[in-house]
């Protein structure tokens, strides 16, 4: 798991994380979710050490990462996975030897070995018949499902995924939500996920964090959104008429499941 202790970030005199503490629990997706300027890119960022914090903790399974030195990071990054907004592929290189890269770095083995495991992760996101494609020649679906593969590649401890679903159709995205929620259970991943989409909120939340002007505002799962009563979270969540009937139908659907006892009390969510 990976826990925030008490993190504060500032650039100048503008304060974006005002002493936020949370874990991202293994085995489970978790979300950072919030309006622009809310402070969860800035977050992410802190938690895989691309900004240093001015204070605070982030620990590793109890690991003091921001107390490591860049030798000691280095050996935590080797176990990080990384899906970007854009995919982020080499257009000079074939989907195999994106793939390939992070092995090319940092792995070990032979190389039929490395070729045997950039094949195994193709298959697991059905991409075993693009591996000689260039970037150009697929679709943005099949991009993201490289990049996933990419970020499995090493078997990773911690996956992190910033805007997975950017750019796609609702089919497409829904079809990458199901894609990290199986490897993510599959292999007992901390997966962390910075998302706008509600569809991945709603589907694929088994743990979310809501951040509002540099603040955790409210803490639950998918579940206890339906009744959480923080209207900042509503006003975000269920901002359109839409969104609010869709929120009526799926506690209906639990009230008929006989589990809406156990939700309302926890629709509070954790405070800060």
């Amino acid at each position: 798991m990976i826990e925030l202790q008490d993190i504060r970030k500032s650039f100048g005199d503008k304060e974006i994380l005002k002493g936020v503490s949370a874990v991202m629990e293994s085995g489970k997706v978790n979300l950072i979710i919030g309006s622009s300027g809310s402070g969860k890119t800035v977050m992410m960022k802190c938690i895989v050490g691309l900004m240093g914090v001015d204070s605070g903790k982030i620990l590793y399974d109890n690991q003091d990462f921001t107390a490591m030195d860049e030798k000691e990071k280095k050996v935590i990054r080797q176990q990080i996975g990384m899906l970007f907004q854009g995919s982020a592929l080499f257009d000079s290189m074939t989907v195999e030897q994106n793939v390939m890269f992070p092995l090319e770095m940092f792995g070990t083995g032979t190389l039929k070995e490395k070729k045997n495991r950039v094949a195994e992760c193709l298959e697991r996101v059905q991409l075993k018949d693009a591996a000689k494609k260039f970037p150009a020649e697929i679709s943005g679906g099949m991009k993201k499902r490289v990049g996933i593969a990419r970020a499995i590649v090493l078997n990773p401890k911690y996956l992190f995924c910033d805007e997975p679903n950017s750019g796609l159709d609702p089919q497409t995205s829904l079809l990458i939500d199901k894609l990290i929620t199986e490897l993510t259970k599959e292999y007992n991943i901390t997966t962390v996920i910075n998302t706008h989409d509600m569809n991945t909120v709603m589907e694929s939340g088994d743990h979310i964090v809501y951040m509002y002007q540099g603040l955790k505002q409210w803490e639950g799962s998918n579940k206890d959104i339906v009744f959480s009563k923080d209207q900042r979270l509503n006003d975000f969540i269920f901002a359109s008429e839409f969104l609010r009937e869709a929120k009526e139908i799926r506690q209906l659907e639990m009230f008929k499941d006989g589990n809406w006892r156990n939700q309302l009390n926890k629709g509070e969510g954790k405070q800060p």
